[in-house]
C-alpha cells in the first residue's frame, strides 16, 4: 500500500505504508547469506587404513626379516594393547602402548603398532610421525618397514598428497631384498 502525503517539504514524495515496510523486511529475512566455504577435507577411504598398513607388512617376503627380541614387560604392554584394539578399545590400547615405550624408547615395532593405534584414531598427524621414526630407528627392510611406508602412503592419501603417496609406494617398493637364486 503506498501513501501520498502533501504537506511541507514532503510535496508529491511517496511514502511506504507500515505494512510494505513489514513485508519487505519479511522478505529480507528469507534469504541468507552463503555459509563461508571450508576447507575440503578428503574423505575418509572407505576400507581399513590399518588393514591396509599390516596386509603390507604381511606381503612383504623380503629374504631380511628382523624380529627383535621381546622384552616380557614390553610384550605384556603390546598383548593388552592388542586386546584392547580387537575390543575397539583404541584410547585404552594407545595408552597401554605409550607406558611401553615408557620402557623402550627406541623401540621400532612399538612406535609402529602406536602409529596404527594413532590411525585409528583419527590423529593422522602423529601416526605419519610415530611411522618415520619407527622407520629411522627400524631395520630399513623387511615386513616393518614395508608397514612404516604403507603408513605413510595411507596418511599422505588421508590429506590428499598424491604426489606424497607416490613417493610413499616407492618405499614400500624398496624395504624389499631379493634372495639369491640358487640352483
Amino acid at each position: 500500500m503506498t501513501y501520498r502525503f502533501f504537506a511541507p517539504g514532503l510535496s508529491g514524495k511517496t511514502i511506504l505504508g507500515p505494512c510494505a515496510v513489514l513485508a519487505a523486511l519479511a522478505l529480507a529475512g528469507c534469504f541468507e547469506a552463503p555459509a563461508p566455504t571450508q576447507p575440503v577435507r578428503p574423505a575418509r577411504p572407505a576400507y581399513d587404513q590399518v588393514a591396509a598398513i599390516r596386509a603390507a607388512g604381511d606381503r612383504e617376503k623380503s629374504v631380511i626379516d628382523v624380529a627383535p627380541l621381546r622384552d616380557p614387560g614390553v610384550g605384556a604392554w603390546q598383548d593388552a594393547a592388542r586386546a584392547d584394539e580387537r575390543a575397539g578399545r583404541y584410547a585404552d590400547a594407545a595408552a597401554r602402548l605409550d607406558q611401553a615405550l615408557k620402557l623402550n624408547p627406541e623401540s621400532p615395532d612399538l612406535l609402529q603398532d602406536r602409529a596404527e593405534i594413532a590411525v585409528r584414531l583419527k590423529d593422522y598427524a602423529t601416526a605419519e610421525k610415530l611411522a618415520h621414526q619407527s622407520w629411522s630407528l627400524g631395520p630399513k627392510l623387511g615386513p616393518l618397514c614395508a608397514r612404516n611406508w604403507q603408513t605413510i602412503v595411507e596418511m599422505r592419501l588421508q590429506a590428499g598428497d598424491q604426489a606424497g603417496a607416490a613417493n610413499a609406494r616407492k618405499g614400500v617398493q624398496g624395504c624389499h631384498k631379493e634372495g639369491i637364486p640358487r640352483y
